[in-house]
């Protein structure tokens, strides 16, 4: 249980007093400043409860905890004064989200009182943030599975999208990638609802007739209604809407907006998806990049910059070929696999992963696979 409660006053008298008094009920730090107690806030291991002074030179108490919800936002915030200012207790309750505001001379028991309920309130929190995160992740992870289920193809081009775009995310600085992941895993899923002969024009780079591309064109629309209907996948719905939006404010999604007012994580789909199609049909890396260039307008430069430093320090791989019970997660499809009576079952440049490997596996049982199978395995 995390019982880590952080002092921040700028009398350090009161600050011893409050570890001798309460570090049998609590594990106490201290701070002298603000400026501290945002560094301590930074680096140290969370912090259940904040308890500030109000009255400290440079940044006041409730400068400082606006502050710290910023940087530890499910951390509970107290305040503690000597000052019985109405106003400011407004200010720092509707400013800093206050949890409790008490006043000085405050007893230990009273304190002790207050602390073991604002531990509780941080308990509570905890446990819905873990209710919702597995909630989330298990919508995802059901969703990204009926994908792989009823459309192998989008699914696998999910995945070497998401790829893409992690390394694009990762050249640009971007740290938070999860909505960013899971937009380029589930940008497929309106998919679904498309025919069969359409995707497979798609996915083999043949034109689509006037018809078809408007059917097409929808599927960003399907998945993006879809997903709104999930608790805090509006931002991913979002960027999924418009990944096909062009930087000048033209192209599917696009719906007026252009430049920075498209999504970044859109902006940065539009990219990964082009360049995957253009991969995919066989078009070299080099080449691929040059043909994005030529379209003049449609992505962003520096995410189109990001995409080619990406790409010029992208992990080397060595050429294999290995059996079905080679597979491992992490390979690259190096050619097309096909079913002994030749099918196609996978594109080149599909990433090999667990799902991956049981559907061969099915397909191996009931139609035959052609072996050996020309995989990229990534260098140590």
């Amino acid at each position: 249980m995390n019982r880590n409660v952080l002092f921040v006053d700028d009398d350090p008298n009161i600050l011893d007093s409050y570890k001798r008094q309460l570090r049998k009920l609590f594990k106490i730090d201290t701070a002298p400043s603000a400026a501290e107690g945002l560094a301590k806030l930074a680096t140290a291991t969370p912090y259940a409860v904040i308890v500030s002074d109000f009255r400290m030179p440079v940044m006041d108490g409730i400068q400082f905890l606006v502050r710290a919800r910023q940087s530890a936002p499910d951390t509970v915030r107290m305040m503690l004064t000597g000052y019985a200012d109405f106003d400011a207790a407004i200010e720092a309750i509707n400013s800093g989200n206050i949890f409790r505001f008490m006043t000085k001379p405050c007893s230990p028991e009273q304190l002790a009182q207050a602390l073991a309920a604002g531990v509780k309130q941080y308990q509570l929190i905890m446990a819905e943030r873990e209710l919702l995160e597995q909630t989330l992740n298990g919508c995802i992870k059901v969703l990204s599975e009926v994908l792989a289920l009823l459309n192998p193809e989008a699914f696998e081009r999910a995945l070497r999208v998401a790829a893409h775009t992690t390394m694009i995310a990762r050249q640009l600085g971007l740290n938070e990638l999860w909505q960013l992941e899971t937009a380029a895993r589930l940008s497929q899923l309106g998919c679904i609802t498309l025919p069969e002969e359409t995707l497979k024009k798609v996915y083999q780079g043949e034109a689509l007739s006037t018809e078809e591309q408007q059917v097409f064109a929808m599927h960003p629309f399907v998945a993006s209604d879809l997903l709104q209907k999930i608790p805090r996948m509006d931002e991913i719905a979002r960027t999924i809407a418009h990944q096909e939006a062009h930087f000048d404010g033209y192209g599917v999604g696009s719906n007026q907006i252009g430049g920075a007012e498209i999504p970044l994580g859109s902006r940065i789909l539009k990219a990964a998806l082009d360049f995957e199609a253009l991969e995919v049909s066989g078009t070299s890396k080099a080449d691929a990049l040059a043909e994005l260039h030529r379209r003049t307008g449609w992505y962003d430069p520096e995410v189109l910059a990001a995409l080619e430093q990406a790409v010029a320090t992208e992990i080397a791989f060595s050429q294999e070929q290995v059996g079905l019970a080679g597979l491992t997660e992490g390979m690259l499809v190096g050619e097309d696999i096909h079913t002994t009576d030749g099918r196609l079952l996978v594109k080149r440049g599909a990433r090999v992963t667990e799902p991956f490997i049981r559907r061969l596996e099915s397909f191996a049982r009931t139609h035959g696979v052609r072996e050996p199978i020309t995989v990229l395995v990534p260098q140590k």
